[in-house]
């Protein structure tokens, strides 16, 4: 039961694996610290089929499965896990204030922002349904299971560039796929590009459908100029065609970088004493579970040592 009489000494706003981590590292240090999860706890690892990066786990683990064992995990040390949606965060001259959806404040000492960003999808049929059969968001996680299988990746920025050549180490082919006729990456990333034998530009097409069976198997596209729709055969298609940060409740409190991300220093902190952020919310993230995990115990240790110096 949430005790809204006293002042915690951390509240979590995020249940990936950066809020987990920082949840097992505070609620070990006996700090009095809750975590609020609006919706499902792990954030962009739970829909993650096969977790083969994340170091302990020769064999590969489920995003399930790492998600319940970081929950697990931080409730042996004590962690009050709440699944309820965070409407505002306040800092005032002792604490800060959290308010939740149904109503209720909560007061605490330090807040660790956890909240993460989603990605941008195409949203055209096929796009769910065949989402881990096929359908992926992320190059590090996916991309070995497409052995010497011809993939499609969507995007024409840094981040679509940077991963279509990280995946030629495994596909056969890869069409990369731009609603323009030119890229927008860098140029250094444009030239690697066109240099590639196994990158194909797909210039001036949109996907307007995922099509297969069981798994992914082609990808149905229209031309922006001529209207003209075709078929591309491809056992999988990437979408890299940005990210939104979950930053909607503090845009007004601490300072952001200009696509909404949250600016931290070395020590996760943010423009507002007692109040830190780790993760794919904050300016700079990577996407990858292990370097989530590193900055929430680096957020926690923060606080630690932030309650500590002003007590």
């Amino acid at each position: 039961m949430l005790n809204t009489n006293i002042i915690y000494d951390s509240v979590i706003i995020g249940g990936g694996p950066a809020g987990l981590t920082a949840g097992i590292y505070c609620a070990r240090a006996k700090m009095n610290t809750i975590l609020f999860e609006k919706s499902t706890l792990g954030g962009q690892i739970a829909i993650t089929d096969l977790v083969e990066n994340y170091p302990g786990f020769p064999e590969g683990i489920s995003g399930k499965q790492i998600t319940n064992l970081f929950k697990a995990q931080a409730e042996r040390f004590g962690l009050k896990i709440y699944k309820k949606n965070v409407i505002s965060v306040e800092n005032v001259i002792n604490h800060k204030i959290i308010k939740i959806e149904d109503g209720l404040e909560i007061k605490t000492k330090t807040i660790i922002l956890t909240m993460g960003a989603k990605m941008r999808t195409l949203n055209v049929p096929g796009e769910k349904e065949f989402l881990n059969r096929g359908v992926s968001y992320c190059a590090t996680c996916d991309g070995a299971l497409f052995e010497d299988m011809p993939i499609a990746v969507v995007g024409g920025g840094d981040s679509a560039t940077q991963e279509s050549l990280f995946l030629t180490r495994f596909a056969s082919k890869v069409y990369l796929i731009h609603r323009r006729d030119q890229l927008r990456a860098k140029q250094y990333l444009q030239d690697k590009v066109f240099s590639n034998p196994k990158i194909e530009f797909v210039p001036n097409k949109v996907v307007k459908a995922i099509q297969g069976s069981d798994f992914v198997s082609s990808v149905l596209l229209e031309d922006v100029k001529t209207h003209e729709i075709s078929t591309l055969s491809v056992d999988g298609i990437f979408i890299f065609i940005g990210m939104i940060p979950a930053t909607e409740i503090v845009k007004d409190l601490i300072e952001l970088d200009e696509n909404g991300y949250i600016k931290v220093n070395q020590n996760m902190e943010t423009s507002v004493p007692g109040i830190f952020a780790a993760g794919d919310c904050r300016s700079g993230q990577t996407g990858q579970v292990v370097v989530a995990a590193g900055e929430g115990c680096i957020a926690a240790m923060s606080a630690e040592k932030y309650i500590q110096n002003t007590e």
